[in-house]
């Protein structure tokens, strides 16, 4: 061999590296499971949202009006806080059309929570806001929707309160909760109450989850731990059916879940009651 020709074998190895560093950008993913981007996609860069220090990127609830007690930083992850007076999700500055966005999650024994995205609206259930002699936690959202009651002032000091958010869940709960208990409709993985996870692919509680969520216009993939575990589209019929049965087709969550979607929108990590953990936020913007 000439030492001084260089070797066909050098732009396959380069090659290799570059398809390695790709699929380590992905929880779970290996070689034998490539990332599910094209070529294109799988050139755009992944930007973090959390840096382990402080909220950067997320609208830090401690600093809005009135101040809230549902999040704080520990070990590095967004921390949810068990009971706080005004529970609420940590939301993104952001709202985002098209993306992917990776992530790890655990949550405490018997412990729920999730992410949520394409945010349609925040009503405040709150003493103002309150429907007398209603009895479903729906009618309560039903209610402050009707209200336009999304001006968190609304809050008065020392009052429980609650901001509920009005999107899609990607549901992230311990298998012995509940809800969970109550089908593939609730458990990990699933699109919350709309689609099922199509197995159960969660880590033992005690561990740390790798999650990856795909936004395309309306077809959606939720990855768990290097599985698909869902691949749906939010207007499909069957979505549409699952978001009547639970909210009514004439309410105002089935007009803005069902009905039009805005087409970008908030995501929010969920404060459901339990301790929660989330870090390694990040994204990828993807292409309109």
């Amino acid at each position: 061999m000439n030492p001084t020709r260089p070797t066909r074998s050098i732009p396959l190895f380069a090659a290799l590296i570059v398809l390695a560093a790709v699929l380590t950008q992905v929880p779970g993913f290996t070689q034998d499971q490539p990332a599910p981007f094209s070529p294109a996609e799988a050139k755009l860069p992944w930007v973090s949202l959390s840096d382990g220090k402080t909220m950067a990127h997320w609208q830090d609830p401690s600093k809005l009006d009135p101040a809230g007690d549902a999040w704080t930083m520990e070990d590095g992850c967004f921390k949810a806080v068990p009971h706080p007076r005004i529970s609420e999700d940590l939301v993104s500055d952001d709202a985002y059309a098209n993306f992917a966005l990776q992530f790890e999650w655990r949550v405490a024994p018997n412990g729920n929570s999730g992410l949520k995205y394409r945010i349609q609206a925040l009503p405040i259930l709150c003493k103002a806001s309150r429907l007398p002699g209603a009895h479903r936690f729906e009618e309560q959202v039903e209610a402050a929707l009707a209200a336009k009651a999304f001006d968190r002032r609304l809050i008065q000091p020392g009052e429980s309160a609650q901001i509920y958010v009005v999107g899609y869940e990607y549901q992230t709960i311990a298998g012995t909760h509940p809800d969970a208990l109550r089908g593939p409709l609730y458990q990990t993985g699933a699109l919350y109450s709309l689609i099922p996870a199509s197995k159960n692919a969660m880590r033992p509680v005690d561990q740390f989850n790798e999650s990856l969520l795909i936004v395309r216009g309306n077809r959606i993939e939720h990855w768990l731990n290097g599985e698909k575990v869902v691949d749906g589209i939010l207007d499909a019929p069957e979505v549409k059916e699952h978001t009547a049965k639970r909210w009514g087709a004439s309410s105002h969550t089935y007009e803005l879940l069902a009905g039009h979607p805005a087409p970008r929108g908030h995501i929010s990590i969920q404060n459901h009651g339990d301790a929660a953990w989330f870090r390694h936020l990040s994204i990828r913007v993807l292409p309109d």
